[in-house]
């Protein structure tokens, strides 16, 4: 499957970092990493277990800070705003973890009002129906709306994670390993899916995968992570049209003969 393309504004840029830095104790992670983020861009991060991958995105998000480099997300130096700042900023960035992080106790729907209760509380329960609607139909299960997390499949669940985060109506997504653990099938559903999103929300996103078919899918540009810096970036062909045999190695283990 490739990429079909997208309306991409390369003279705005959604998250760039220069010179980011991260060590924990005597173990450097990141070591000098230059990224940007174009409004409207699939940017897929590949790199092995251990790289550093979470742990950009948790500087992102603001959960770490840096200990070198600048990192601007949506026109903001992360690491030197307010709390309160802080806080606004990341209504504007949505997470789609690996497990979904959906609420067992609550159905479907309630999952949905959840954020939009906790952050918006000026909404009226119209205006939260039309929402948790909209978001649902988006993701093709307006269906499931008064369904237990219980009851769906792994690839559902990871519909409605992606549906809670769309919510909000982010600006940034990050997705997490999005196709982890799903069938060959199921991966292909969230694949469209995360073009659709960006098709539909004009979403700019960053998505961390293992999954080459995925990146493949969904990637308008790929970069990969190797010793803490970011060693090939490009399409997804030009990234592999490599001798670096670390990169031909990850290649190979998802599409060895």
């Amino acid at each position: 499957m490739k990429k079909a393309s997208p309306n991409i504004d390369y003279n705005q840029k959604a998250i760039s970092i220069k010179g980011l830095q991260k060590s924990f104790d005597e173990f450097d992670v990141l070591k000098g990493v230059d990224l940007d983020l174009y409004k409207g861009e699939n940017l897929v991060v590949l790199g092995r277990s251990g790289t550093g991958k979470s742990v950009l995105i948790k500087i992102i998000s603001g959960l770490l800070k840096p200990d070198e480099g600048y990192v601007n997300v949506l026109g903001q130096e992360v690491d030197k705003i307010s709390p309160k700042e802080l806080d606004k900023l990341r209504l504007k960035i949505g997470f789609s973890f690996q497990n979904s992080a959906l609420y067992d106790s609550m159905t479907v729907r309630e999952n949905l009002e959840f954020p939009l209760v906790r952050n918006s509380r000026n909404l009226t329960r119209k205006e939260i129906d039309n929402l948790v609607e909209t978001v649902l139909d988006a993701v093709g299960l307006s269906q499931a709306i008064n369904q237990m997390p219980s009851e769906l499949s792994g690839g559902q669940r990871k519909r409605i994670g992606i549906a809670r985060t769309l919510i909000l109506r982010p600006e940034i997504m990050l997705y997490d390993e999005p196709t982890a653990g799903l069938d060959p099938i199921t991966c292909i559903d969230i694949n469209n899916l995360i073009n659709e999103v960006q098709r539909r929300f004009n979403t700019s996103s960053i998505i961390i995968t293992h999954d080459l078919t995925c990146a493949r899918a969904v990637g308008d540009r790929i970069a990969m992570l190797l010793d803490g810096q970011f060693q090939h970036e490009g399409t997804f062909d030009e990234v592999f049209a490599t001798d670096d045999e670390r990169a031909q190695a990850f290649y190979n283990y998802n599409f060895i003969d």
